[in-house]
């Protein structure tokens, strides 16, 4: 059986420099003719669309408080089919989980068995870094940590400490990669930016040349290789296709979605996609999905758009069934405040205000229960919700720790909109039931 690189890039914590690692990587195994096929642990949309850039294959979140170990097991078949190397991005620090280390990157490497690769931010440290390693290898035996990658390391003689320390507790020392203006990709709040006037595009090949330059790639290759996973099972799906069309806003504004929330879509009937910035009408479709995105940094361009709110208006008045996350609930309402306090005019289907000029940050795992669906999903958000204390609310919202979460789902006809990402690639019935189906 032919053996492949896979491995997990991990961290002691957030802001160690693993994206970056990882873009790195995934564009220099790309060019070295290899299928590369991308992963993220954790609910982060934004990662992805850097990982698909990067590989030229589609970034796959695997999660395992959203979703089953067997589906998350499925995922990872089914994506590592006819690829040559895998690379999958841990989230946050390798042990952070929704609740102490459960659901954590940590949990997904053992569940998969993959090497980890840890990124550890070197530049305070010398042989110190040896008892930091150690810690994150034997804190739980199952977890095979192979390599370390030392980062913002500015000098040879820096790295030989942190290679005797290595030696010490039997990891191998992969490389260090010294500080490199060139290669810092821009943030915003969620996360990393997506700003089309960046050119990501170069700035993957340059941390990829930069990576090429001070770590041994094929040393990486050969100690994270092993067989392939085997063919996925069969899917167990309960989607009826019913010939429906799915239209999806999908522009600058709205892009925040889960693949795998798409394919389920497709399963369900035909996908199509619009544009509530750019095109004045609907069109025809059996339900509506507004994504998450940004869309307080363009409210100028939508409230200016009257056609698509009045037509978005329309369509919600007169029963047609909407999916509304986060961004896309924003734009529902009456109106949105941008940061520096000005009120622009939204579609005004739920009388509520969502404002960028009271920033509070809302994050966390949510579980929404409603008569006989459970469905889990990701909040995160800095806008403040006004206005919203007359509107219909429907289930309950609890977050990780299973406590009542401050936020809610609400429902107006045939419109569910909530702050809420939710994952439903597991559970179809959900779109069956509350979407698909006629009230």
């Amino acid at each position: 059986m032919t053996s492949s690189p896979q491995f997990m890039v991990a961290a002691p914590s957030s802001n160690s420099g693993k994206t970056t690692v990882t873009l790195g990587l995934l564009r220099a195994f790309q060019r070295k003719g290899r299928s590369v096929q991308p992963f993220k642990c954790g609910p982060d949309y934004l990662d992805t669309t850097h990982h698909t850039l990067a590989a030229g294959q589609q970034g796959i979140n695997l999660d395992l408080f959203m979703s089953s170990p067997n589906h998350v097991k499925y995922l990872y078949q089914k994506h590592c089919e006819n690829k040559e190397t895998v690379v999958v991005e841990s989230v946050m620090g390798l042990y952070d989980g929704a609740v102490d280390d459960r659901g954590s990157s940590a949990s997904i490497a053992k569940l998969l068995q993959l090497p980890v690769i840890l990124v550890v931010d070197a530049r305070a440290m010398a042989y110190s870094a040896g008892a930091l390693v150690y810690g994150f290898k034997h804190f739980d035996p199952e977890v095979n940590l192979v390599g370390v990658i030392f980062n913002f390391v500015r000098s040879a003689s820096h790295y030989r400490f942190l290679c005797d320390a290595c030696r010490k507790i039997n990891v191998t020392a992969l490389g260090y990669l010294p500080p490199e203006e060139n290669i810092k990709i821009p943030s915003r709040y969620l996360g990393l930016s997506i700003e089309r006037t960046i050119n990501f595009d170069r700035i993957i090949d340059q941390t990829a040349d930069h990576l090429e330059k001070h770590l041994d790639l094929d040393q990486l290759a050969e100690i994270t290789s092993r067989p392939l996973p085997g063919r996925p099972g069969q899917h167990d799906s309960t989607a009826i296709n019913a010939g429906k069309v799915i239209a999806i806003a999908r522009d600058e504004a709205f892009r925040f979605t889960y693949y795998e929330n798409i394919e389920t879509f497709k399963r369900l009937g035909r996908v199509i996609y619009f544009s509530p910035m750019h095109d004045t009408a609907l069109p025809k479709a059996d339900v509506i999905y507004l994504a998450g995105g940004y869309p307080e940094l363009y409210v100028q361009t939508l409230a200016k758009n009257k056609d698509m709110l009045h037509a978005i208006r329309k369509y919600c008045s007169q029963g047609g069934h909407l999916l509304a996350e986060c961004g896309g609930f924003m734009y529902l309402g009456h109106e949105i405040i941008d940061a520096e306090g000005q009120a622009h005019a939204m579609v005004n289907f739920f009388p509520s205000t969502a404002s960028m000029a009271d920033k509070k940050l809302t994050l966390g795992y949510r579980t929404f229960s409603w008569e006989q669906t459970t469905l889990k999903g990701h909040e995160f958000h800095y806008s403040t919700l006004y206005g919203d204390g007359k509107l219909p609310s429907i289930g309950t919202l609890l977050n990780a720790k299973q406590e009542p979460a401050g936020s809610k789902v609400y429902r107006k006809g045939n419109v569910i909109a909530s702050y809420i990402h939710f994952y439903w690639a597991e559970q179809e019935g959900f779109l069956q039931q509350f979407i698909l189906s006629q009230s």
